[in-house]
């Protein structure tokens, strides 16, 4: 069993473990402080791509903790820096979702269209129609290649737990008969990508999350520690049955037991 004295840099999980909606959890200007104290270099790494890093960031300094943006990873940064390095700087996406998205897209140099597509890249869209949904499903039909920023079946609040993208992903692939690549977690993707940004080694790197079949797989799958919190989607039965590494209830409960060990 690794100990929490072994972590030397953190991949942390945001919806559930670090807030629920606006709700900030219990803690955690103490549990940053930690972090920079220490210090512990992070990645604060999710798979809503609904809002920019400097969006979360923001987010995150009206809970009164001041992140930068490079410190943030979003599932759509992620698909976007993933595909750059197998398409083109130039190369048409169709992008289903929120402007995010697509900033993380034109970012890497995609451009961005509605027709004669390489690409279709989709995520969460709150503002879904059935033309958004019939012009993706047609550009894939004709041969664009599906790509999914996460198949997340949905998210947590303050009111429960409501649609994610994975339930935008299942209408396109029942309607195109297509099955999309996912690039956020539980592929280990983005925690390479959040080791390479740090120089992190995995067997000192833990992935800290509320959702076991994301969050602590695809921890799993990049060699990493595990921590599943339970404040969020999971409970402690589906945390123990995967072999999560280090359970806690909450950041509050995690940063007590990492003081003692100190």
């Amino acid at each position: 069993m690794p100990s929490l004295t072994d972590i030397t840099h953190l991949i942390i999980d945001m919806d559930g473990v670090l807030y629920r909606g606006d709700q900030p959890m219990p803690r955690l200007r103490e549990f940053f402080a930690f972090l920079r104290e220490r210090p512990i270099p992070f990645i604060l790494a999710t798979n809503n791509s609904t809002r920019t890093p400097q969006e979360y960031a923001d987010k995150l300094a009206g809970m009164g903790v001041v992140v930068s943006p490079a410190e943030i990873l979003v599932s759509g940064q992620a698909t976007a820096r993933f595909l750059a390095r197998e398409y083109p700087k130039g190369t048409r996406v169709h992008v289903f979702g929120m402007p995010a998205l697509k900033q993380a897209m034109t970012d890497e140099g995609f451009i961005l269209a509605d027709d004669e597509v390489q690409l279709v890249v989709a995520s969460m869209d709150r503002g879904v129609t059935y033309e958004k949904l019939k012009r993706a499903t047609l550009l894939i039909r004709g041969g664009a290649r599906f790509i999914a920023t996460n198949l997340d079946p949905t998210n947590p609040s303050e009111e429960g737990l409501l649609p994610g993208t994975g339930s935008m992903i299942a209408a396109l692939a029942t309607a195109s008969e297509t099955r999309p690549t996912a690039i956020g977690k539980p592929e280990p993707t983005m925690y390479h990508l959040a080791m390479e940004q740090m120089s992190a080694r995995p067997e000192t790197t833990a992935a800290i999350g509320d959702r076991v079949d994301t969050d602590i797989l695809g921890g799993k799958k990049a060699g990493l520690i595990t921590i599943c919190v339970l404040s969020g989607s999971s409970e402690r039965a589906e945390a123990e049955a995967i072999g999560t590494d280090l359970i806690f209830d909450d950041i509050a409960h995690l940063l007590e037991t990492w003081n003692r060990q100190a």
